[in-house]
């Protein structure tokens, strides 16, 4: 059993609710001058790519991801990730989920020419109506953006944290069950519902008396709030799911992430232990709800 799968039992445990699941995922980066295993490239998806939010997902259910600059279908997570410079003038080459859906909306499939990732970091794809480029909307001739114009978009964009410079190799992706080799990852993701956060912040509170801060925005939830901000912060971070995790991989209506440094995973599991008669999660309303969903 590995390591993260034993704190994740410790955890489970310790909320005293038999049958409770959490959706897990770990993240591990692998930067340009690592080397990069094997076994992890064994999980580089063949002939298709995942956005960040689908391939978080499919960890969290026990298929491991290795996104790669080749694979990610995302050119904003690729931005984030440090796979591809937030400034490259020229789109990424071959099929991407996020912009194959421009694509099919587009009135003139065959001409349509994706946007590079500089039209990101400049917020024209985010502000594609004010911007005056419909080819870059996701909904149609009536998607009126993301945000209401450029200006906007860019300070919108100027909040979320990306690796600079790009300068990954690779990022991958995995399941708790995951043992093949003796990895410890950078950050680990949960998929909660209110009840289980509560939880995990006394949890984490009962061992460190730190508070914990959220920093979230509408866009790019999944890649820059719940792991690459924990990833360069060293700091807990909590947000909703933004709306490619909702629309494209289809995250529940209930949930919602909490991204932590492993070592923070660490304190949380040492923390359920030790603070589990001082709070009896399983008398919390509504903490076996999920449990009941599934009988």
């Amino acid at each position: 059993m590995s390591k993260i799968n034993d704190l994740y039992s410790q955890i489970i445990k310790n909320m005293g609710v038999p049958g409770l699941s959490i959706p897990l995922s770990a993240v591990k980066f692998y930067r340009k001058k690592e080397p990069l295993p094997d076994i992890v490239t064994a999980y580089i998806p063949s002939g298709l790519t995942l956005t960040s939010c689908q391939a978080v997902k499919q960890a969290s259910l026990g298929d491991c991801v290795c996104l790669t600059k080749e694979t990610i279908g995302c050119i904003a997570a690729a931005i984030t990730f440090g796979l591809v410079d937030e400034n490259q003038k020229e789109p990424m080459l071959g099929s991407r989920v996020y912009t194959d859906i421009m694509k099919d909306q587009s009135k003139n499939k065959e001409k349509f020419t994706p946007p590079c990732p500089s039209d990101f970091t400049k917020g024209i794809v985010y502000a594609c109506k004010a911007a005056d480029k419909p080819d870059f909307a996701l909904f149609g001739s009536e998607d009126s953006g993301r945000y209401n114009s450029v200006d906007t978009a860019k300070k919108a964009i100027k909040d979320m944290m990306s690796i600079k410079p790009a300068d990954t190799d690779a990022v991958f992706l995995y399941s708790k069950e995951f043992d093949e080799m003796d990895l410890e990852p950078d950050v680990i993701v949960l998929s909660v519902r209110p009840v289980e956060l509560a939880r995990l912040i006394q949890a984490y509170q009962y061992i460190t008396g730190k508070r914990v801060n959220s920093s979230m925005g509408g866009l790019r939830v999944v890649n820059s709030d719940l792991i690459v901000r924990p990833y360069l912060t060293g700091q807990i971070n909590i947000s909703t799911y933004c709306l490619g995790a909702r629309l494209i991989a289809q995250y529940d209506a209930d949930r919602l992430g909490i991204g932590m440094p492993f070592k923070d995973f660490q304190i949380i599991a040492q923390g359920m232990e030790e603070s589990r008669t001082g709070f009896p999660f399983h008398l919390y309303p509504g903490s076996d709800e999920s449990v009941k969903e599934k009988i």
